[in-house]
Protein backbone atom coordinates (compact mmCIF):
# COMPACT_ATOMS: atom_id res chain seq x y z
CA UNK A 1 0.00 0.00 0.00
CA UNK A 2 1.53 3.31 -1.00
CA UNK A 3 2.13 5.78 1.81
CA UNK A 4 0.69 9.25 2.08
CA UNK A 5 3.11 11.94 1.04
CA UNK A 6 3.30 15.51 2.27
CA UNK A 7 0.06 17.19 3.31
CA UNK A 8 -0.45 19.10 0.06
CA UNK A 9 1.68 17.37 -2.58
CA UNK A 10 0.66 19.64 -5.44
CA UNK A 11 0.44 22.95 -3.59
CA UNK A 12 3.41 24.39 -5.50
CA UNK A 13 2.13 23.27 -8.90
CA UNK A 14 0.67 26.54 -10.17
CA UNK A 15 0.18 27.48 -13.85
CA UNK A 16 3.56 29.18 -14.05
CA UNK A 17 5.29 26.05 -12.73
CA UNK A 18 3.46 23.93 -15.30
CA UNK A 19 4.54 26.18 -18.17
CA UNK A 20 8.13 26.35 -16.91
CA UNK A 21 8.24 22.55 -16.64
CA UNK A 22 7.13 22.23 -20.25
CA UNK A 23 9.71 24.82 -21.32
CA UNK A 24 12.42 22.87 -19.50
CA UNK A 25 12.09 20.09 -22.09
CA UNK A 26 12.16 22.47 -25.05
CA UNK A 27 8.41 22.90 -25.58
CA UNK A 28 6.95 26.38 -25.55
CA UNK A 29 3.38 26.89 -24.44
CA UNK A 30 1.17 29.72 -25.59
CA UNK A 31 -0.34 30.25 -22.13
CA UNK A 32 -3.44 28.09 -22.61
CA UNK A 33 -3.87 25.54 -19.82
CA UNK A 34 -6.78 23.17 -19.31
CA UNK A 35 -6.85 20.98 -16.19
CA UNK A 36 -8.04 17.50 -17.14
CA UNK A 37 -9.98 15.12 -14.93
CA UNK A 38 -7.40 13.53 -12.63
CA UNK A 39 -7.14 13.40 -8.85
CA UNK A 40 -4.33 10.94 -8.17
CA UNK A 41 -1.99 12.96 -10.38
CA UNK A 42 -2.34 16.36 -12.04
CA UNK A 43 -2.86 16.37 -15.80
CA UNK A 44 -3.03 19.43 -18.05
CA UNK A 45 -3.64 20.08 -21.69
CA UNK A 46 -1.09 22.72 -22.66
CA UNK A 47 -1.46 24.82 -25.81
CA UNK A 48 1.72 25.12 -27.88
CA UNK A 49 3.11 28.11 -29.75
CA UNK A 50 3.66 25.73 -32.67
CA UNK A 51 1.76 22.56 -33.34
CA UNK A 52 -1.12 20.88 -31.51
CA UNK A 53 -1.58 20.97 -27.73
CA UNK A 54 0.15 18.35 -25.58
CA UNK A 55 -0.97 16.59 -22.41
CA UNK A 56 1.38 16.88 -19.44
CA UNK A 57 1.05 14.49 -16.51
CA UNK A 58 2.61 15.38 -13.16
CA UNK A 59 3.01 12.31 -10.96
CA UNK A 60 1.91 12.37 -7.33
CA UNK A 61 5.08 12.61 -5.22
CA UNK A 62 6.16 9.42 -3.41
CA UNK A 63 3.48 7.21 -4.96
CA UNK A 64 5.62 5.37 -7.51
CA UNK A 65 9.37 5.02 -7.77
CA UNK A 66 11.08 6.23 -10.93
CA UNK A 67 11.59 2.59 -11.90
CA UNK A 68 7.87 1.84 -11.55
CA UNK A 69 6.90 4.85 -13.66
CA UNK A 70 9.39 3.90 -16.34
CA UNK A 71 7.95 0.36 -16.37
CA UNK A 72 4.55 1.90 -17.11
CA UNK A 73 6.06 3.93 -19.94
CA UNK A 74 7.90 0.91 -21.36
CA UNK A 75 4.73 -1.21 -21.28
CA UNK A 76 2.73 1.41 -23.17
CA UNK A 77 5.55 1.71 -25.71
CA UNK A 78 5.48 -2.08 -26.21
CA UNK A 79 1.76 -1.88 -26.88
CA UNK A 80 2.16 0.96 -29.36
CA UNK A 81 4.95 -0.94 -31.15
CA UNK A 82 2.49 -3.83 -31.52
CA UNK A 83 0.01 -1.42 -33.14
CA UNK A 84 -2.29 -1.52 -30.13
CA UNK A 85 -4.02 1.87 -29.66
CA UNK A 86 -2.37 3.04 -26.44
CA UNK A 87 -0.76 6.47 -26.06
CA UNK A 88 2.89 6.33 -24.90
CA UNK A 89 4.66 9.41 -23.52
CA UNK A 90 6.81 11.37 -25.91
CA UNK A 91 10.52 10.61 -25.98
CA UNK A 92 12.31 13.95 -25.42
CA UNK A 93 16.12 14.04 -25.26
CA UNK A 94 16.07 10.27 -24.94
CA UNK A 95 13.81 10.28 -21.88
CA UNK A 96 10.11 9.93 -21.11
CA UNK A 97 10.28 10.97 -17.43
CA UNK A 98 11.39 14.48 -16.54
CA UNK A 99 11.88 16.56 -13.39
CA UNK A 100 11.08 20.23 -12.76
CA UNK A 101 10.47 22.12 -9.51
CA UNK A 102 10.59 18.82 -7.65
CA UNK A 103 7.82 17.24 -9.74
CA UNK A 104 8.24 14.29 -12.06
CA UNK A 105 6.28 14.62 -15.27
CA UNK A 106 5.76 13.15 -18.72
CA UNK A 107 4.48 14.70 -21.95
CA UNK A 108 1.94 12.87 -24.09
CA UNK A 109 0.46 13.65 -27.49
CA UNK A 110 -3.17 14.67 -27.19
CA UNK A 111 -5.70 12.06 -28.32
CA UNK A 112 -9.39 12.87 -28.45
CA UNK A 113 -12.34 10.54 -28.21
CA UNK A 114 -15.66 9.92 -26.53
CA UNK A 115 -16.97 7.37 -24.09
CA UNK A 116 -17.64 3.97 -25.69
CA UNK A 117 -21.19 2.61 -25.95
CA UNK A 118 -20.77 -0.33 -23.60
CA UNK A 119 -24.32 -1.47 -24.21
CA UNK A 120 -23.48 -2.27 -27.83
CA UNK A 121 -22.32 -5.89 -28.39
CA UNK A 122 -20.12 -4.94 -31.34
CA UNK A 123 -18.37 -2.26 -29.26
CA UNK A 124 -17.71 -4.73 -26.44
CA UNK A 125 -16.33 -7.30 -28.86
CA UNK A 126 -14.06 -4.67 -30.43
CA UNK A 127 -12.76 -3.59 -27.02
CA UNK A 128 -12.34 -7.25 -26.07
CA UNK A 129 -10.12 -7.85 -29.10
CA UNK A 130 -7.78 -5.06 -28.08
CA UNK A 131 -7.69 -6.12 -24.42
CA UNK A 132 -6.77 -9.59 -25.67
CA UNK A 133 -3.91 -8.06 -27.62
CA UNK A 134 -2.84 -5.98 -24.59
CA UNK A 135 -2.75 -9.14 -22.50
CA UNK A 136 -0.82 -11.08 -25.12
CA UNK A 137 1.90 -8.43 -24.79
CA UNK A 138 1.44 -8.23 -21.01
CA UNK A 139 2.01 -11.95 -20.62
CA UNK A 140 5.40 -11.81 -22.32
CA UNK A 141 7.23 -10.86 -19.10
CA UNK A 142 6.38 -9.60 -15.61
CA UNK A 143 6.72 -6.20 -14.02
CA UNK A 144 9.67 -5.99 -11.67
CA UNK A 145 8.87 -2.73 -9.86
CA UNK A 146 5.07 -2.68 -9.78
CA UNK A 147 2.93 -4.58 -7.27
CA UNK A 148 0.43 -7.38 -7.78
CA UNK A 149 -3.30 -6.77 -7.42
CA UNK A 150 -4.44 -9.33 -4.86
CA UNK A 151 -6.33 -9.73 -1.59
CA UNK A 152 -3.35 -8.44 0.39
CA UNK A 153 -2.61 -5.23 -1.52
CA UNK A 154 -6.21 -4.30 -2.36
CA UNK A 155 -7.95 -5.76 0.70
CA UNK A 156 -6.01 -6.49 3.87
CA UNK A 157 -3.59 -3.56 3.64
CA UNK A 158 -6.29 -0.92 2.95
CA UNK A 159 -8.43 -2.40 5.74
CA UNK A 160 -5.57 -2.25 8.23
CA UNK A 161 -4.72 1.32 7.20
CA UNK A 162 -8.29 2.54 7.69
CA UNK A 163 -8.55 0.87 11.09
CA UNK A 164 -5.33 2.51 12.27
CA UNK A 165 -6.15 6.03 11.06
CA UNK A 166 -9.55 6.65 12.71
CA UNK A 167 -11.58 7.37 9.60
CA UNK A 168 -14.50 5.07 10.40
CA UNK A 169 -16.84 6.61 13.04
CA UNK A 170 -16.32 4.86 16.41
CA UNK A 171 -19.96 3.83 16.66
CA UNK A 172 -19.72 2.05 13.27
CA UNK A 173 -16.21 0.65 13.57
CA UNK A 174 -17.13 -2.74 15.03
CA UNK A 175 -19.87 -3.35 12.47
CA UNK A 176 -17.76 -2.13 9.55
CA UNK A 177 -14.77 -4.23 10.68
CA UNK A 178 -16.93 -7.34 11.01
CA UNK A 179 -18.36 -6.88 7.51
CA UNK A 180 -14.92 -6.27 5.97
CA UNK A 181 -13.61 -9.43 7.65
CA UNK A 182 -16.56 -11.38 6.21
CA UNK A 183 -15.88 -9.82 2.81
CA UNK A 184 -12.19 -10.76 2.92
CA UNK A 185 -13.14 -14.31 3.90
CA UNK A 186 -15.44 -14.36 0.86
CA UNK A 187 -12.62 -13.09 -1.35
CA UNK A 188 -10.39 -15.88 -0.05
CA UNK A 189 -13.04 -18.48 -0.93
CA UNK A 190 -13.36 -17.05 -4.44
CA UNK A 191 -9.59 -17.25 -4.97
CA UNK A 192 -9.59 -20.81 -3.63
CA UNK A 193 -12.32 -21.81 -6.12
CA UNK A 194 -10.46 -20.11 -8.97
CA UNK A 195 -7.26 -21.98 -8.16
CA UNK A 196 -3.82 -20.98 -9.39
CA UNK A 197 -4.07 -18.60 -12.33
CA UNK A 198 -1.45 -16.92 -14.50
CA UNK A 199 -0.64 -13.31 -13.63
CA UNK A 200 0.25 -10.76 -16.29
CA UNK A 201 0.85 -7.08 -16.81
CA UNK A 202 -2.55 -5.37 -16.83
CA UNK A 203 -3.99 -1.99 -17.66
CA UNK A 204 -5.32 -2.28 -14.10
CA UNK A 205 -8.12 0.30 -14.28
CA UNK A 206 -9.86 -0.59 -17.54
CA UNK A 207 -13.27 1.01 -17.09
CA UNK A 208 -15.20 2.93 -19.74
CA UNK A 209 -13.64 6.26 -18.72
CA UNK A 210 -10.18 5.00 -19.70
CA UNK A 211 -11.29 3.76 -23.12
CA UNK A 212 -11.77 6.57 -25.64
CA UNK A 213 -13.75 5.87 -28.78
CA UNK A 214 -12.88 7.28 -32.18
CA UNK A 215 -14.08 6.54 -35.73
CA UNK A 216 -11.17 4.05 -35.89
CA UNK A 217 -12.28 2.26 -32.72
CA UNK A 218 -11.04 2.35 -29.11
CA UNK A 219 -7.81 3.56 -27.67
CA UNK A 220 -6.64 3.06 -24.11
CA UNK A 221 -5.40 5.79 -21.78
CA UNK A 222 -4.22 6.17 -18.16
CA UNK A 223 -2.02 3.17 -17.36
CA UNK A 224 -1.13 4.73 -14.01
CA UNK A 225 -2.62 1.76 -12.11
CA UNK A 226 -0.95 -0.82 -14.31
CA UNK A 227 0.24 -3.80 -12.27
CA UNK A 228 0.39 -7.58 -12.20
CA UNK A 229 -2.86 -9.48 -11.79
CA UNK A 230 -5.37 -11.92 -13.31
CA UNK A 231 -6.67 -11.09 -16.78
CA UNK A 232 -10.29 -10.77 -15.64
CA UNK A 233 -9.36 -7.56 -13.76
CA UNK A 234 -9.31 -5.74 -17.11
CA UNK A 235 -12.68 -7.20 -18.14
CA UNK A 236 -15.10 -7.03 -15.25
CA UNK A 237 -15.27 -3.22 -15.05
CA UNK A 238 -16.82 -3.16 -18.53
CA UNK A 239 -19.88 -5.01 -17.14
CA UNK A 240 -23.00 -3.42 -15.64
CA UNK A 241 -26.65 -4.08 -14.94
CA UNK A 242 -28.42 -7.22 -13.78
CA UNK A 243 -26.76 -10.62 -13.76
CA UNK A 244 -28.18 -11.74 -17.10
CA UNK A 245 -27.02 -8.50 -18.73
CA UNK A 246 -23.50 -9.04 -17.38
CA UNK A 247 -23.50 -12.61 -18.68
CA UNK A 248 -24.31 -11.33 -22.15
CA UNK A 249 -21.76 -8.50 -21.93
CA UNK A 250 -18.99 -10.84 -20.82
CA UNK A 251 -19.79 -13.18 -23.72
CA UNK A 252 -19.44 -10.23 -26.12
CA UNK A 253 -16.12 -9.15 -24.61
CA UNK A 254 -14.71 -12.67 -24.66
CA UNK A 255 -15.84 -13.19 -28.27
CA UNK A 256 -13.21 -10.61 -29.19
CA UNK A 257 -10.72 -11.32 -26.42
CA UNK A 258 -10.22 -14.98 -27.25
CA UNK A 259 -9.24 -14.16 -30.82
CA UNK A 260 -5.89 -13.07 -29.38
CA UNK A 261 -5.51 -14.45 -25.87
CA UNK A 262 -6.65 -17.56 -24.03
CA UNK A 263 -9.09 -16.92 -21.21
CA UNK A 264 -9.16 -19.29 -18.23
CA UNK A 265 -12.88 -19.63 -17.31
CA UNK A 266 -12.03 -20.23 -13.63
CA UNK A 267 -11.24 -16.51 -13.47
CA UNK A 268 -14.97 -15.85 -13.47
CA UNK A 269 -14.96 -16.89 -9.81
CA UNK A 270 -12.99 -13.67 -9.19
CA UNK A 271 -15.38 -11.11 -10.68
CA UNK A 272 -17.25 -10.29 -7.46
CA UNK A 273 -14.09 -10.80 -5.38
CA UNK A 274 -12.26 -8.18 -7.42
CA UNK A 275 -15.24 -5.85 -7.19
CA UNK A 276 -15.18 -6.28 -3.40
CA UNK A 277 -11.46 -5.55 -3.21
CA UNK A 278 -11.92 -2.43 -5.31
CA UNK A 279 -14.60 -1.14 -2.92
CA UNK A 280 -12.33 -1.59 0.11
CA UNK A 281 -9.34 -0.10 -1.68
CA UNK A 282 -11.36 2.89 -2.93
CA UNK A 283 -12.37 3.92 0.60
CA UNK A 284 -8.74 3.76 1.67
CA UNK A 285 -7.58 5.69 -1.40
CA UNK A 286 -9.96 8.53 -0.56
CA UNK A 287 -8.87 8.53 3.08
CA UNK A 288 -5.16 8.54 2.24
CA UNK A 289 -5.65 11.52 -0.08
CA UNK A 290 -7.98 13.49 2.20
CA UNK A 291 -5.29 16.08 3.02
CA UNK A 292 -5.08 16.96 -0.67
CA UNK A 293 -7.48 19.95 -0.99
CA UNK A 294 -8.79 18.62 -4.32
CA UNK A 295 -10.36 15.62 -2.58
CA UNK A 296 -12.80 17.25 -0.11
CA UNK A 297 -13.89 19.51 -2.94
CA UNK A 298 -14.46 16.65 -5.41
CA UNK A 299 -15.80 14.05 -2.94
CA UNK A 300 -17.79 16.00 -0.32
CA UNK A 301 -19.85 12.91 0.53
CA UNK A 302 -16.81 10.98 1.77
CA UNK A 303 -16.18 10.39 5.46
CA UNK A 304 -19.70 11.17 6.56
CA UNK A 305 -21.79 8.89 8.75
CA UNK A 306 -23.94 8.08 5.74
CA UNK A 307 -20.90 7.17 3.65
CA UNK A 308 -19.73 4.45 6.05
CA UNK A 309 -23.27 3.17 6.60
CA UNK A 310 -23.63 2.76 2.83
CA UNK A 311 -20.29 0.94 2.62
CA UNK A 312 -21.45 -1.54 5.27
CA UNK A 313 -24.60 -2.29 3.25
CA UNK A 314 -22.61 -2.49 0.02
CA UNK A 315 -20.11 -4.97 1.44
CA UNK A 316 -22.90 -7.09 2.91
CA UNK A 317 -24.34 -7.38 -0.59
CA UNK A 318 -20.92 -8.38 -1.90
CA UNK A 319 -20.58 -11.09 0.74
CA UNK A 320 -23.77 -12.65 -0.62
CA UNK A 321 -22.79 -12.18 -4.27
CA UNK A 322 -19.42 -13.84 -3.80
CA UNK A 323 -21.17 -17.05 -2.74
CA UNK A 324 -23.29 -17.15 -5.90
CA UNK A 325 -22.21 -19.21 -8.93
CA UNK A 326 -19.98 -17.44 -11.49
CA UNK A 327 -21.46 -15.69 -14.53
CA UNK A 328 -21.70 -19.04 -16.28
CA UNK A 329 -20.69 -22.62 -15.41
CA UNK A 330 -16.93 -23.13 -15.11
Amino acid sequence: METKSQAHPFERLDPQTVLEAVESVGLYGDGRLLALNSYENRVYQVGMEEGPPVVVKFYRPQRWSDAAILEEHAFIAELAESEIPAVPPSLIDGRTLHLAAGYRFAVFPRRGGRAPELGDPATLEWIGRFIGRIHAVGAARPFEHRPTLDAQTFGREPYDWLRSHDFVPPELLATWSSVVEQALDGVARCYERAGELPLLRLHGDCHGGNVLWTPDGPHFVDFDDSRMGPAVQDLWMLLSGERQEMVSQMADVLAGYEDFCEFHPRQLYLVEALRTLRLIHYSCWLAMRWDDPAFPQAFPWFNTQRYWQDRILELREQVALMDEPPLWPV
